[in-house]
């Protein structure tokens, strides 16, 4: 879950300020592995997370979030996946800022992989901007550290495109009908509701805003306000037996980032439609 305080079981935590060495280590150990796991082959260029960092903090990259994979088998804490989300000074706005997603392991399970993503300051919330950057992947062999800082920098230049797009969704209004079937296929996304097991929660609670500054019905508001009650949960509705139950946050790494990137998918493929 996002921790407001590192707890022994933290898996993610979001600050306002950049994240030290030390908070990252509590959260995620991982990025400092001393070795890669004893499965790699001697192909594997082995290179902690922590030196691809160093040199992206020294481009003007600094983690504002942090977040590893939970696993069973504490042998593998120290390798396994994590995600740090990074902000570049020239991406910071008022409302929001730009920010490249960084995901790695030490245990054969993920590449640098390198996303582009949004950070909304009146929500504390964290968009995944589908396709629209290119994504870019550096596998463990040669100069890896050179090659995650020119994917950050390529991510970068993606930027432009995903603000014209977030510009072209706010001018977008829906009607109520409209708004109602972007609700209906973001709660299809995340439980894939059927008549044997519909989906816990209904098209009005996906919509309903959590802050007074989201009252509004344009094509970006609807996208991150059903965003936001997908993603971080909390919402009471019924499970398949009928038990009164609130809805989870998405809390996996993988998970997470497969919703986020369907929901930025579905608000592009609405701005199409209505453009």
């Amino acid at each position: 879950m996002l921790a407001s305080r590192f707890g022994r079981n933290s898996c993610a935590y979001r600050s306002p300020s950049p994240l030290t060495d030390e908070q990252l280590r509590k959260v995620a150990p991982s990025i400092f592995a001393e070795a890669a796991h004893q499965s790699r082959s001697e192909r594997y260029t082995y290179i902690p997370t922590s030196n691809v960092l160093a040199g992206l903090r020294a481009e003007g990259f600094q983690p504002f979030m942090v977040c590893q994979t939970r696993v069973r088998d504490e042998s593998k804490r120290e390798f396994t996946k994590h995600m740090l989300r990074l902000r570049h000074a020239s991406q910071i706005e008022d409302g929001e800022a730009n920010e490249v997603i960084l995901l790695n392991s030490h245990d054969g399970t993920s590449s640098y992989q390198m996303l582009a993503g949004m950070f909304r300051f009146v929500c504390s919330n964290g968009l995944v901007c589908g396709d629209i950057a290119s994504d870019v992947r550096v596998r463990h062999k040669g100069p890896v550290v050179d090659g995650v800082i020119e994917g950050a920098f390529e991510v970068l230049e993606g930027f432009e495109l995903v603000r014209e797009r977030r510009d072209a969704m706010r001018a977008i209004e829906l009607k109520p009908d409209e708004a109602q079937v972007f609700a209906r296929a973001a709660l299809a996304l995340k439980y894939e509701p059927d008549t044997t097991k519909p989906a816990p929660v209904s098209e009005d609670q996906v919509l309903a805003p959590r802050r007074r500054e989201d009252l509004k019905s344009d094509l970006w508001s609807t996208f991150n306000v059903a965003q936001e009650n997908l993603v971080r949960g909390g919402l009471v509705g019924r499970s398949a037996s009928g038990q009164r139950r609130r809805t989870r946050e998405v809390q996996g790494i993988d998970q997470g980032l497969k919703l986020n990137r369907a929901l930025w998918l579905l608000a592009e493929g609405m701005r199409a439609l209505k453009a």
